[in-house]
């Protein structure tokens, strides 16, 4: 089924003939918004054709690939629009499109809703009705700190045992072939990578990755942690990469499987290789020291029974005399 997207490109002129300008500076934005409200729609495309941002409406879902050959800055999107196939497509289009800024414009939601949407990738949530120049300032607010991020010079590749994290390519490789990490792995990973074997709290990764602070209890980082370890396991299961420090964090460096399992074996386990010195030898009994006697306190009950003890042992032993 072919989908409409009629494109709204033209720019409101100002008093005197002016073309509007654009509020992101040289860099002019380019947005998509895929919702079926009309009256919203109608305002907000007013507001941006005011500001003389490029912009198109979309009118239902459409594939990835499409929104990538658009170019855009970023995109509006209601998940009402989306129906059950939303979190799927959200998933998918922030994975797929790690540079495209992402605003949720929505109805109002469940506080689980809006977290799991921010995790899967988007990067603000908008609670319907709002006034157009919020979502705006939203919008210019995501492209920006995009614009920045693709600004800044390529980080060189990351190398750690069999693995290579590619900024270039918002991917981790093993030998060649992709991991197929998510958007939010990939970050996890290229984080903990560009620490350069420090610990990280995992306070410190929530905040990095999600914007804001961690809330007690919650064990996002400790899941994705999982997620990409397995892939790590699973393209390169003779390096362990991802060290959990219990309590405190995490920390990313490439160690090959059998010096983690020596240093997991027991000492009567390991070879006389892998052994400290300070560590006994399988069979090696430790000197038996003779327990210290202790003399019970005068007077006290403990002395009264073992005086009686005595009185006995020696009366039998009389006995035993005669």
């Amino acid at each position: 089924m072919a989908v409409s997207i009629p494109a709204t490109t033209e720019e409101s002129a100002l008093p005197g003939g002016a073309a509007a300008p654009s509020r992101m500076g040289t860099t002019a934005m380019r947005v998509a918004v895929l919702d079926r409200d009309s009256g919203f729609i109608q305002v907000l495309s007013k507001r941006l054709e005011r500001i003389g941002t490029e912009h198109r409406i979309l009118s239902g879902p459409v594939p990835v690939e499409a929104v990538a050959a658009m170019r855009l800055s970023a995109l509006v999107v209601d998940l009402v629009v989306l129906g059950p196939q939303a979190w799927e497509w959200l998933e998918r289009l922030c994975s797929s499109l790690p540079e495209l800024g992402v605003v949720v414009c929505t109805a109002p939601s469940t506080v689980a809703q809006r977290v799991r949407g921010l995790r899967l990738g988007a990067d603000d949530w908008i609670t319907k009705p709002t006034h157009p120049e919020e979502v705006i300032a939203r919008v210019e607010s995501v492209a920006r700190r995009r614009r920045r991020t693709s600004e800044k010079a390529p980080a060189k590749p990351t190398l750690a045992g069999e693995v290579e994290v590619r900024p270039d390519h918002f991917q981790a490789f093993v030998s060649g072939r992709s991991l197929d990490l998510t958007r939010r792995e990939y970050e996890l990973i290229q984080l903990l990578a560009g620490a350069e074997g420090r610990v990280m709290e995992r306070e410190e990764i929530y905040s990095r990755l999600w914007g804001y602070a961690m809330v007690r209890g919650d064990r996002s980082v400790d899941v994705f942690v999982r997620k990409v370890r397995q892939k790590l396991e699973k393209a390169s299961p003779g390096w362990r990469y991802i060290h959990t420090h219990f309590g405190i964090g995490y920390r990313f460096a490439a160690e090959p499987m059998e010096q983690d399992m020596a240093a997991e074996r027991s000492p009567a386990e390991r070879s006389p290789a892998e052994r400290s010195p300070g560590e006994r030898s399988p069979g090696a009994l430790p000197g038996r020291r003779r327990p210290q006697e202790v003399s019970p306190e005068p007077g006290s009950d403990a002395a009264d029974r073992l005086a009686g003890d005595h009185r006995e042992l020696a009366r039998a032993q009389q006995e035993d005399e005669l």
